[in-house]
């Protein structure tokens, strides 16, 4: 299962999840509420915890386990609140270049205020574009295109974890190495220093894009070898 980071939807992951299913891997790739194709349910009481649901109730209705479980970018707050409510579901974390939230703590812990885009008491946070992140150039405009407002709650919520989330020993990083300047670099480091799997591919933030074919490769290396893949 791939989830998204803020602003996209489960059209980021077009070419990842067709790679995978040309491999016979089944795929679920939610767009959380209020974004995307979804953007027609965006409020300001849409948060964290909202998202945390959406990828829950997913796994419980679809009945699925041994599930490696992808988060990218703010997405790796969304998966560790999933992780942590249904862990006996869950075969793998993958970390794409993502938030990493310990108990408590918020996405805008971690970033700087004077790169918080919302003004005027607003509780939308427009998109940053795709250029800050280093996305390649022929996708830009096209992600400048896709991508909708990210409801503020979402940054500003803290996480509840109960430490349920330590149990999963099977957890990958994947750093952005082209991808200077955002608040990323300490998870990666942090990654290595508790010794998860890590990787550091050649591209800008949005990974999937830039460089689908590796992230498959990983994403499928990530899979418990007792069962087969759900992704």
């Amino acid at each position: 299962m791939l989830v998204h980071g803020a602003w996209h939807g489960s059209w980021c992951w077009k070419r990842v999840r067709k790679a995978l299913a040309a491999q016979e891997h089944e795929v679920f790739t939610p767009t959380l509420t209020g974004v995307g194709e979804r953007s027609h349910l965006l409020s300001s009481q849409v948060d964290l915890e909202t998202h945390i649901s959406d990828v829950v109730n997913l796994i419980r209705w679809e009945e699925l386990s041994d599930v490696v479980l992808c988060g990218h970018s703010y997405g790796g707050a969304v998966i560790s609140g999933a992780a942590d409510r249904i862990t006996d579901r869950i075969g793998a974390l993958v970390y794409l270049y993502a938030f990493v939230l310990a108990n408590g703590e918020c996405l805008y812990d971690h970033v700087p205020v004077e790169q918080r885009t919302v003004q005027g008491g607003d509780w939308r946070v427009p998109p940053i574009p795709a250029e800050v992140f280093s996305v390649n150039p022929a996708d830009a405009a096209w992600v400048n295109r896709q991508c909708t407002p990210q409801p503020l709650s979402t940054f500003e919520q803290r996480i509840a974890l109960t430490g349920a989330i330590d149990g999963i020993k099977n957890v990958t990083f994947i750093q952005a190495a082209g991808f200077r300047g955002g608040p990323f670099a300490p998870f990666y480091e942090m990654a290595k220093a508790k010794g998860w799997r890590t990787f550091s591919l050649p591209c800008g933030h949005d990974v999937m894009l830039d460089l689908p074919e590796e992230l498959t490769r990983i994403l499928i290396e990530a899979a418990p070898s007792r069962a087969p893949l759900r992704t």
